[in-house]
């Protein structure tokens, strides 16, 4: 697919018309510009000379800079690698600012200002443009401007710590969790910052700090009784509870959550055990609760002893939200993901046959979700600078000089 075909073959959507210049990399900033891209936005990805780290980071492929991770990440985006030390490559950026609705980056503070992309630097240029950057920590705080990656950040923000506290000792989720959660964030309040403009006209800076919103998060969830007392304690017991995960069965494993009362009674029922509705353990919420060991203590007994699909099958009859577990390979293999479009068979036009991922969210008014491919480095340039309105002598002294990479290097 060329350029110019991958560029029409944007998919509709509520964001479609909105133009963002991406100046992100590696997870937190282009899960954020995934989003805006599945949501319709035309997403130009301003990448440096020598790529995106994730383009290497991420696992091998038939390209050197096209890793799995970078291929899922970078859906739907436009690529154009620029030389930003330089003032020529300053001079597109700026450009592509004036432009654009939305600009995000994840560049440290310090990067920034000394390359001059600050917020006030270009509003005068575009005052409505919104400005969007994802930061490690807050500006106010004492930690401005540290490095933070996902592992930083999920050791800081009591993310291992929970983890620890069930499994016996600190350790991280074997996703980069804190990066795609404060990229969902980082979207959410872009297009906030959108409708706000077409109330105001004007657009504004937004700065979304990793560490701060992964603290609300986990605090949200595990403040628990020091909410209301100093001495409380914290982390929520269910979901702490070393019996919170999936449940052995005879042949396998089943997820299970019974948490309202008739969910609960209907699962007394299925399991033989109906008497158990006027224990005081667990005739109600708060007493189950109160009493969680005990009754993940019965679910485990009860559950080894049907198969996974028979329990399914009980579960679904009474209405009790079960389902049977699934490995990550089991996801490819599951129809239903197939039968939505969430996975795909697609060719790339360098990587060849491989598994895409669809639009996880559907919008009625947006058609179907046709996001073009993850691009190959620059691969863009062309198209990119003549919708800024490049002529074709300016274009070919820019693509034929030191300021942007040739397409496909990487």
């Amino acid at each position: 697919m060329s350029a110019a075909d991958r560029a029409a073959s944007r998919p509709q959507g509520p964001l479609s018309g909105v133009k963002v210049l991406d100046l992100t990399a590696v997870v937190v900033g282009p899960s954020c510009t995934l989003t805006l891209a599945e949501q319709g936005a035309d997403v130009v990805k301003l990448e440096a000379p020598e790529g995106d780290l994730l383009r290497k980071l991420g696992g091998p492929a038939p390209s050197p800079d096209m890793s799995p991770k970078f291929i899922h990440f970078n859906r739907g985006k436009r690529s154009i690698a620029v030389d930003l030390k330089t003032p020529e490559g300053m001079a597109v950026l700026t450009r592509l600012a004036e432009q654009a609705d939305v600009l995000v980056t994840n560049m440290r503070g310090g990067a920034l200002d000394r390359l001059g992309i600050t917020w006030e630097a270009l509003r005068p240029r575009n005052p409505r443009l919104v400005f969007c950057v994802i930061a490690g920590f807050g500006k106010r705080g004492r930690y401005h401007d540290s490095p933070a990656y996902d592992t930083i950040i999920q050791g800081m923000s009591g993310f291992a710590a929970a983890l620890g506290q069930v499994t016996g000792e600190p350790r991280y989720a074997p996703f980069v969790l804190c990066d795609h959660i404060t990229g969902i964030i980082a979207s959410q309040a872009i297009t906030a910052a959108l409708y706000a403009r077409e109330k105001s006209g004007e657009g504004q800076a937004i700065e979304v700090p990793m560490y701060e919103s992964m603290a609300h998060f986990v605090l949200t969830e595990h403040m628990f009784t020091r909410t209301f007392d100093p001495a409380g304690a914290t982390g929520d017991p269910r979901v702490m509870n070393p019996d919170a995960k999936p449940i052995p069965t005879k042949d396998g494993y089943i997820a299970l959550s019974a948490n309202t009362d008739a969910q609960a009674f209907g699962f007394f029922e299925a399991i033989g055990r109906p008497e158990l509705k006027d224990d005081p353990r667990f005739n109600s919420v708060v007493a189950r609760f109160r009493n969680v060991d005990a009754y993940f203590t019965l679910r485990a007994e009860a559950l080894r002893t049907r198969t996974t699909a028979e329990w399914a099958a009980e579960f679904r009859r009474r209405e009790i939200p079960a389902m049977p577990f699934a490995t990550i390979d089991g996801l490819l293999d599951d129809p239903h993901l197939w039968e939505t479009g969430m996975l795909r068979r697609e060719e790339h036009p360098t990587e060849g046959a491989m598994i895409g991922l669809g639009r996880p969210v559907s919008f009625s008014a947006a058609g179907p979700d046709e996001l073009p491919l993850a691009p190959r480095l620059s691969a863009d340039a062309r198209s990119v600078l003549a919708d800024a309105g490049y002529t074709e002598a300016e274009l070919t002294a820019l693509l034929g000089g030191p300021v942007l990479a040739p397409p496909g290097k990487g």
